[in-house]
């Protein structure tokens, strides 16, 4: 299969997670795999064959929104992609659909199925129209961050750069309207996908997403923090509910020992930036980045609490991750989490979003007692062996390549409560 993904570096947030881990899964059941992937470039395992989808990279550390020289614009997708940027909108999903589209148009012998991970660019449409089998993989409606970004807008101007920026959504929904198979993360998800984006019901499946649970994992030799917690944010977004826990953390701190590593760059001067200079917490939070997969599992094991504090998530990758390390984690309710979580309260603990005084009564509750700590996290990976790893993904996303090439419907959704 050809394997799309428009921005495929793990280090910018789950699509390149995803694309990483499921294609080397994929690989090892026997399938061959080559990803097509714009920069930054996935990192991928052996096996796993890679073609480049060059672009302008316009976001790239250390210059982003940077203005390309001339000779760096080779066809009309560049041209696009520059303009939108001006406009304020971000057109990297467009530019590499159209991109791919010229390189795949000439290979449809090569390939049994193309897997485009959440582009749904005007190229993705034309590769359906052209009768190639494809399947799509969309982790959550977009419109729920175009939603939460807009409540948190301040002025008309935000306001009004928020809607621009979320411009491709338009594309995004035309587009996944007319493909035959789009596969899902969660049953949450699915629900939304089908109300926001007008998706039929029987055009989509689940198929969670895993972790590597051989790599997160407890670690012998890695020793407990007192009083330390930590949360993982791919990115400095209101939805990602990091203020809300900022708040939390400078009730508790008034009350006890307590320190927070937060694994992610907060951007400068944004918001969670501020939260941190206006609550006085830059002596108890220290931000972590650029670290390996076995580096995040030692600092989760260093930690007695993990937390999610998302307004919404399709899935949650640091849930999981956390649990898999056998971390007690405290989530909101927000989207997919209590689906991951799970809702018995042996698992996690589970707290309405975008509320400081629940978190902190949630944390406080796991720190004063070790006993509950040790039962969830020895639940909470039990559960992620169970349900949550890569070759569960990779088997149940090959049913669906195997569905699409037999002209059959899509296979039931693999349930989880």
């Amino acid at each position: 299969m050809a394997f799309l993904v428009y921005r495929g570096n793990p280090r910018c947030g789950g699509q390149g997670v995803y694309t990483r881990h499921l294609t080397r899964e994929l690989v090892r059941l026997g399938h061959s795999v080559e990803v097509f992937s714009g920069p930054p470039w996935p990192e991928l395992d052996e096996g796993v064959g890679f073609t480049p989808v060059p672009g302008l990279d316009l976001y790239r550390d250390p210059d982003p929104f940077r203005v390309p020289a001339w000779r760096e614009f080779r066809g009309w997708a560049d041209v696009v992609e520059f303009a939108t940027m001006l406009g304020a909108g971000f057109g990297e999903p467009a530019a590499f659909s159209l991109r791919v589209w010229r390189r795949l148009r000439g290979r449809r012998q090569d390939f049994d199925i193309v897997h485009d991970d959440q582009c749904m660019g005007w190229g993705i449409a034309r590769l359906h129209r052209a009768g190639w089998p494809l399947l799509e993989t969309l982790h959550h409606p977009i419109t729920v961050d175009r939603a939460i970004a807009l409540d948190h807008a301040t002025t008309w101007r935000t306001r009004l750069t928020t809607r621009r920026w979320f411009g491709f959504l338009r594309m995004q929904t035309r587009v996944v309207r007319r493909l035959p198979a789009v596969l899902t993360v969660s049953h949450n998800s699915k629900k939304d996908i089908h109300a926001q984006m007008g998706v039929p019901l029987e055009r989509l499946t689940v198929v969670p997403v895993g972790v590597d649970h051989e790599v997160f994992r407890p670690y012998d030799d890695v020793v407990k923090r007192p009083g330390r917690l930590v949360v993982t944010s791919s990115s400095d977004v209101p939805m990602k509910g990091l203020v809300p826990l900022l708040e939390a953390i400078a009730k508790l701190r008034t009350e006890r020992e307590i320190e927070l590593i937060v694994i992610g760059t907060p951007r400068p001067g944004g918001r969670v930036a501020r939260a941190l200079d206006r609550l006085g917490l830059a002596d108890v939070v220290t931000t972590v980045s650029g670290v390996s997969d076995e580096a995040l599992a030692r600092l989760y094991g260093e930690a007695e609490v993990a937390i999610v504090p998302s307004l919404y998530e399709g899935f949650s990758l640091p849930a999981i991750e956390a649990m898999s390390c056998a971390v007690p984690v405290v989530a909101t309710t927000g989207g997919a989490l209590p689906e991951v979580v799970g809702t018995s309260g042996e698992t996690g603990l589970l707290v309405e979003p975008n509320d400081p005084e629940a978190l902190v009564v949630a944390i406080r509750r796991l720190l004063d007692d070790p006993g509950l700590r040790a039962r969830l996290g020895a639940n909470g990976r039990e559960r992620v062996r169970e349900r949550f790893t890569w070759e569960v993904t990779a088997r149940g996303t090959a049913a669906c390549y195997d569905a699409i090439v037999r002209h059959r419907p899509l296979p039931a959704s693999m349930f989880f409560d």
